[in-house]
Order: C-alpha cells, then sequence, then structure tokens
C-alpha cells in the first residue's frame, strides 16, 4: 500500500508506510517486543499494562508497518469517554504518543501521524487528543513527533508542569527539606520494599487523599494488585514503619531512564516525623546507584483542572529535593 500525502504536510511525497488497526490476541505480542526495543516507550504501552483496563475504553489503538511488514510504531489509543467523536493516545495513561523503533523521523514521522489520522477519522474519530510522551522518558532524543504535530496543524491544548530530579546533576535540596531529613533520621524509620504492606499502606494513601485533597486514587486497591502481579519487576511498594505501623511510603514505577514515584503519603504520626522525606530519599538513593538504567526522578505533575490550576505548595514540596520542572504536553488535531 503506497499512500500520496497532502503537501501541507509532507510535501506530496510517497510513504511506504501501513497503518492499520490494533487487533487484540494477534499484534499483542509483537506491540510488546516493539515498546522494549523502542526509543520512547515504557511499560506503560505494553498491552500487558493497557489490557488490565478490560473493558473501560473503547480502543482505537494503531499499529504502523513497513512495506515488509516489519512493526515500526505503535499508537495506543481510544474513545475519548468524554467525548464520543475525540480519541485520545491514551486516556487510560499519563502520556500515550506513538512508540516508535527510531526509524520514524523527520517525515516519516509526519506520515505516519497523518496516516494514523487518515485510519482514526475512518472510524469515526473527528478529533484526537496527542499526549505526547516527555522527553524524559525517551532513550535517546525523539521529539520528531512534536515536529510533526506543528506540520499537521495540531493545537497545544494543555500543559501539565511536573518536578524531576537530573540524577547527574541534583539541584541543592533547600534549607528546610535538609533540616527534615535530618529529623527523620533520628526517627528509626524501617525501610522496606515489599507488596507485603499494601493492605496497610492503601487505606492510609486514600485517607491522605481524600482528606488533604478531595480526591482518590486513580487506580484501586484491586487494580494496583494486579498491576504488582503482571509487573513485579518494575513496580515496587516502598514504605516506611514506626515500631510497627505503617506511617509512610509510596509506590515506584521503573521506566528507565525514569524512575517515578507515585502515590506518596504519610500519615499524621508519619508526617511528624517526616517519614515521607525518608521514604523519596531512599528511592532517590536506590535510582542513583543504578546510573546505567536511571538518569531521572520523576515526582510527576502538581497541575490540576486539566493543567490550568498549579497547586503550588505540591511543586515546591516536589522541587525542595532538588528538582526542575518538566512540562507535559497534550496536542489535539482535527481529523
Amino acid at each position: 500500500m503506497t499512500t500520496t500525502l497532502h503537501p501541507d504536510a509532507a510535501g506530496s511525497v510517497t510513504t511506504d508506510l501501513v497503518v492499520r488497526p490494533f487487533v487484540a490476541s494477534v499484534d499483542d505480542e509483537a506491540w510488546d517486543r516493539l515498546v522494549a526495543r523502542s526509543v520512547n516507550g515504557t511499560f506503560l504501552h505494553t498491552r500487558r499494562f493497557l489490557s488490565y483496563h478490560g473493558n473501560r475504553f473503547e480502543d482505537r489503538s494503531l499499529v504502523v508497518e513497513s512495506a515488509n511488514g516489519r512493526l515500526r510504531g505503535v499508537l495506543p489509543a481510544a474513545v475519548d469517554p468524554a467525548d464520543p467523536a475525540g480519541v485520545v493516545s491514551h486516556p487510560g495513561i499519563t502520556y500515550g504518543g506513538l512508540v516508535h523503533d527510531g526509524s520514524l523521523y523527520g517525515n516519516r514521522m509526519v506520515q505516519a501521524l497523518e496516516l494514523a489520522g487518515a485510519a482514526l477519522a475512518g472510524t469515526g474519530g473527528r478529533r484526537l487528543r496527542y499526549k505526547a510522551v516527555p522527553a524524559i522518558y525517551h532513550r535517546v532524543p525523539a521529539g520528531d513527533d512534536l515536529y510533526a504535530m506543528a506540520r499537521l496543524g495540531a493545537r497545544c491544548v494543555r500543559r501539565d508542569l511536573s518536578a524531576t530530579i537530573d540524577l547527574a546533576n541534583r539541584q541543592a535540596v533547600w534549607k528546610r527539606r535538609r533540616q527534615r531529613r535530618r529529623r527523620a533520621a533520628g526517627a528509626e524509620l524501617d525501610v522496606s520494599w515489599t507488596w507485603d504492606a499494601l493492605d496497610e499502606y492503601w487505606p492510609l494513601q486514600q485517607a491522605v487523599l481524600r482528606e488533604r485533597f478531595g480526591t482518590r486514587p486513580v487506580h484501586d486497591r484491586a487494580e494496583i494488585g494486579e498491576l504488582a502481579r503482571r509487573f513485579p519487576d518494575r513496580m515496587q511498594l516502598v514504605t516506611a514503619r514506626a515500631a510497627s505501623d505503617v506511617v509512610a511510603g509510596g509506590i515506584v514505577f521503573c521506566a528507565p531512564p525514569v524512575l517515578h514515584l507515585q502515590y506518596s503519603a504519610a500519615s499524621p504520626v508519619g508526617r511528624e516525623l517526616n517519614a515521607l522525606d525518608t521514604v523519596i530519599e531512599a528511592t532517590i538513593g536506590f535510582a542513583a546507584a543504578d546510573p546505567s538504567a536511571y538518569r531521572y526522578y520523576s515526582f510527576g505533575i502538581s497541575t490540576e483542572e486539566e493543567g490550568r490550576r498549579l497547586n503550588d505548595s505540591l511543586h515546591e514540596f516536589k522541587l525542595s529535593f532538588g528538582a526542575g520542572a518538566v512540562v507535559y504536553e497534550h496536542f489535539e488535531v482535527d481529523l
């Protein structure tokens, strides 16, 4: 199949790329192998991760192949739950984007994304929300899709502000954070890396989100347990105990070159003991000790309401550990 593109996309050149719908049970293994060898994918892009959602989303995922049938890229996507005419890449993960093996560069990326748009339009989609993979997750620089978005007339409709430590160039830890770290060291907290504490930690985390932020976890206890079972080498629960009680913790996602902390919280006792500082420093130390795997330590975003509101105190808390700012971008393009 050879497709001629519109002049405003790739200059009326031809391409040997083929974009077709993902077929469950047929493409799963090849998809996950592509993600493993990709320049910009993480385990969140795998079908093994996405499939835990079950039938929650109406899938619109695509695969990109060369003329000889070799898989070159994958685009995780599903119908926008809030807009039946919209498609999101992907509503079930923080970032989606076109994950590829490095061969979709320059105009080939423009071609791949235009063909993807045409395929999605053929299924009734009218808009694509493209959640680009942040650059910190790239194994090598892979910003061709951002260029392609501009060429295809996409609009940047959302930016989220995140905090990230460059482990090779960590910024100075703020004074108050150093003081709290010293006080936490005197509390003789016991830090452990095991899922055995999940039933103790999860109610604590839920209570903190509900009482302090008026929210609830994206995943429930059963989903987190299932993800832990699926990815024992990619996810871990880290907790701090005072005496016999869990007083702080968090879940780390191992997505080289990034170690990402999620679902961190501390009980009232844990806050008095600065126990969360102990958990965070332990996980930073874990990542810093393996520079061949991890370059960045990510705290995730501190924005709410589609990026329109910044939780200043939360962002400053993250920055105080020696982090800097990273932006997560969402683009929208008409199909």
